[in-house]
């Protein structure tokens, strides 16, 4: 079973940069994206040419046009679909879309970026600290598979310069580097990093300054899991010659199918 995770930053540009023949030929069991930007009458277009692979699809569009959002398109129907953490001040930006399947929870996720300057960095603190609550709730039902670009690299293997960048970038605050560390404390796995130790990889580039061609990066995109289900990962992928956004899909392989 395949699962990949990207960060499209806007579905409609997207295919105009040949998403639908990616996703033809990826053809994963469960697409989840990031940043969509668009409301849920963006993806008719989408929709009709998903039905020819059987998807199911999943949509939660922010109230503000444009921005943010995340979507999920499954072969494999899930026994429900939860949007949201139940919080209504981050609700409504769209961030997280949970489904539930018979022996694990997927949550896709986007989760809020600090910004240039930081002035949103206390909102991604009390956002970090909800979430978790939401996550650590949901892990004792059954174990959990959390994706999507959690604006964070972790360590300084996961950007390309750490020194320039700690205290003054977003994803690389102390504040939000803590706050991945106390996700994965709370006992949650980064798969890429578990089973390839010392590789550098990234999943993001800037537009500006040549920065993809120079491969000035950071890895922000992840596929957690629970510790108790690290077993049913196969392998962690970082797809870093697919070029449609200014992040790269990640994926998952896993031993089971549902």
């Amino acid at each position: 079973m395949e699962i990949i995770s990207w960060n499209v930053n806007g579905i409609r540009a997207c295919i105009k940069k040949r998403f639908l023949k990616w996703l033809k030929k990826e053809k994963p069991d469960i697409l989840c994206i990031q940043e969509i930007k668009a409301q849920e009458k963006d993806f008719s277009k989408i929709k009709k040419e998903l039905s020819k692979y059987n998807y199911n699809f999943y949509i939660n569009p922010a109230k503000k046009k444009g921005y943010a959002g995340t979507s999920i398109f499954s072969k494999i129907k899930p026994l429900r679909a939860i949007y949201g953490i139940k919080n209504k001040e981050y609700d409504k930006e769209g961030r997280v879309i949970t489904l539930e399947f018979p022996t694990f929870f997927l949550i896709n996720v986007y989760v809020p970026n600090s910004g240039r300057g930081l002035p949103r960095l206390s909102y991604r603190k009390k956002w970090d600290r909800v979430f978790l609550s939401y996550l650590k709730r949901l892990n004792k039902k059954k174990p959990l598979i959390i994706c999507g670009d959690f604006n964070v690299a972790h360590e300084k293997i996961d950007l390309a310069r750490p020194e320039q960048n700690y205290n003054k970038t977003a994803g690389y605050t102390q504040i939000e580097i803590d706050d991945f560390e106390d996700m994965l404390k709370a006992g949650f796995i980064d798969t890429f990093r578990s089973l390839h130790k010392n590789k550098k990889a990234y999943t993001y580039w800037s537009y500006m300054f040549n920065a993809r061609a120079k491969n000035i990066g950071w890895r922000i995109d992840y596929f957690l899991v629970s510790k108790r289900f690290f077993k049913a990962v196969k392998d962690s992928f970082i797809l870093s010659k697919v070029k449609s956004s200014d992040h790269c899909p990640i994926k998952l392989k896993l031993k089971i199918y549902i």
